[in-house]
């Protein structure tokens, strides 16, 4: 909706160090008005946002974002990262009942929040390609479906009224993958989860992304000026934050998203979250792809 000189366009966006300025009203546009939809937590705007396409512009799980786009859905990718991590800190198991490493999952129950939750792709990555484990060989067991409709989940469903974390405390599950838990019976998967994180950047060289932001497709086509200005301001924003030495999580461009993007899309071929190895270029359009 246009008031004057300003569109109004609503967003879904997490309350982070880097967004504050921007969800503050200190960044500002001439151009742009931006009305937050609120959900906590955050990911639970990420449903309606690819099955209904109801907000212009939203955050949303990267991987989710890829299976989104193999079925079609109107949403366009804008390079910018709201959300990065190490993953291995997301891997943890019941140590009351025993060691467990990832070579040991095989034969396992594993949990996990849905099947295609970002993190879980992410550590399924890891464990397949770092650590030799055969994920075919694992029992998946999950609480949600997933965010995108047309995606067919064959996994174990955890019965009705169980948490993941209770499940793994009691024995129902061996492991869980994208949760993390302060019982001091849990134990990290991987041993020390930092050090294990860094030999992981060391080898590859990227930071895995979570979560980017998406405009529709009628938003993208319609007003490509207003996206580029979105963009802007998210970017501004991340400046405005306090500044962390040392690795940026928090990516912007394409170029500097391009290997994360690109490794990602890799794992979802090898985990049949998508049905393709896109180009990381496919994943933009024509505006968002010169953004830098």
């Amino acid at each position: 909706m246009t008031e004057g000189a300003k569109t109004k366009l609503s967003m879904v966006l997490g309350d982070y160090p880097h967004t504050q300025a921007l969800k503050s009203g200190q960044i500002s546009s001439d151009r742009v008005e931006l009305v937050f939809e609120h959900f906590s937590p955050t990911h639970s705007g990420f449903k309606p946002m690819v099955r209904e396409l109801k907000f212009d512009v939203s955050e949303l799980a990267i991987v989710t974002y890829l299976i989104a786009k193999a079925y079609q859905r109107p949403l366009v990718l804008l390079p910018a990262v709201v959300l990065g991590r190490f993953q291995q800190s997301f891997a943890i198991y019941n140590g009351d009942r025993g060691p467990l490493s990832p070579s040991d999952l095989e034969g396992r129950r594993v949990g996990v929040r849905s099947f295609t939750t970002t993190t879980g792709a992410w550590v399924r990555g890891i464990l397949a390609n770092d650590y030799g484990v055969n994920l075919d060989k694992v029992q998946w067991v999950t609480f949600e479906d997933p965010h995108v409709a047309e995606y067919k989940d064959t996994t174990e469903r955890a019965p009705a009224g169980k948490t993941i974390i209770s499940m793994l405390l009691d024995g129902e599950l061996d492991a869980v993958i994208g949760d993390q838990s302060d019982d001091p019976r849990v134990r990290p998967l991987f041993g020390d989860p930092d050090d294990a994180a860094m030999a992981w950047y060391r080898r590859h060289g990227v930071v895995p992304v979570n979560h980017l932001v998406v405009v529709t497709e009628a938003l993208a086509k319609s007003n490509p000026a207003e996206v580029e200005e979105v963009y802007r301001m998210l970017k501004e924003s991340k400046r405005a934050a306090p500044s962390p030495t040392g690795i940026d999580f928090l990516p912007f461009g394409v170029e500097a998203l391009r290997e994360s993007l690109a490794l990602i899309i890799d794992y979802c071929v090898q985990q049949k979250l998508i049905p393709r190895r896109f180009t990381v270029d496919e994943l933009f359009d024509n505006t968002t792809r010169r953004l830098n």
